[in-house]
């Protein structure tokens, strides 16, 4: 069996790995327009990683999600501070409630789970993004909402990258151009892209991004997937 990855509209995506584990990144599903599924079709997820707590990534379904079985939530201190008043309870937050932060790796279930920088603003703590490292050792890089920085370079020396997920949208995030030009520095097999396209002040299309990546990164191979499509990696 292989990996599945689904773009469940805007930054949400949903792994699933060979082995049947449920993997949702900011899953904002109720009231994110450009999302077809509902929380009620989504299965039980093993975990559930927040990059920040904008209302665009946070969501209002994280409690309900957590409720579906024995998911386990992964985010910084600070926006676990919200979610306890919310009433998710400790046992399903990343490290008995204390949960991770930027340079941190934990392992859940087989799977590694880094926390990385992104450039970005948050209400609470810091924006974030992720590396998972699935159990067939795949990698997957969420970069969340983020400007290009130079780091994303030692991500590429670090993790032999798979497949990133990337932010195209411009104006809260990196533009077409940037995005791009990231893709020289993480050296991935595949990119997705991301982060546009839900708002009319996005960017509207990933076609810029697609010339950009096919001049300035041609081993790279882009999939642009529709809300509710899925790739196997």
């Amino acid at each position: 069996m292989k990996n599945q990855i689904r773009w469940l509209g805007h930054a949400a995506f949903e792994i699933t790995s060979a082995k049947g584990r449920k993997i949702l990144i900011d899953p904002w599903i109720s009231g994110n327009p450009a999302c077809p599924l509902k929380v009620e079709d989504l299965a039980t997820p093993d975990l559930v990683l927040i990059t920040h707590d904008h209302q665009d990534h946070y969501g209002i379904d994280i409690p309900v999600l957590l409720e579906k079985g024995q998911g386990i939530l992964l985010t910084q201190p600070e926006v676990i501070e919200k979610v306890r008043k919310e009433g998710v309870p400790e046992e399903k937050i990343v490290n008995h409630g204390s949960g991770m932060n930027i340079g941190g790796t934990v392992e859940i279930k087989e799977i590694k789970v880094t926390m990385t920088q992104a450039t970005h603003s948050s209400g609470v703590g810091s924006p974030c993004g992720f590396i998972v490292t699935l159990e067939d050792g795949k990698v997957i890089y969420h970069a969340g909402d983020t400007g290009i920085f130079s780091s994303m370079e030692l991500f590429g020396e670090l993790y032999n990258i798979n497949v990133a997920l990337l932010p195209i949208g411009s104006v809260f995030v990196m533009d077409s151009l940037q995005a791009a030009t990231s893709l020289k520095l993480l050296k991935p097999r595949i990119a997705i892209p991301m982060h546009y396209k839900t708002f009319p002040i996005l960017e509207q299309s990933a076609d810029k991004f697609v010339a950009e990546a096919k001049e300035k990164a041609p081993f790279v191979e882009v999939k642009v997937l529709k809300p509710g499509e899925h790739i196997m990696v």
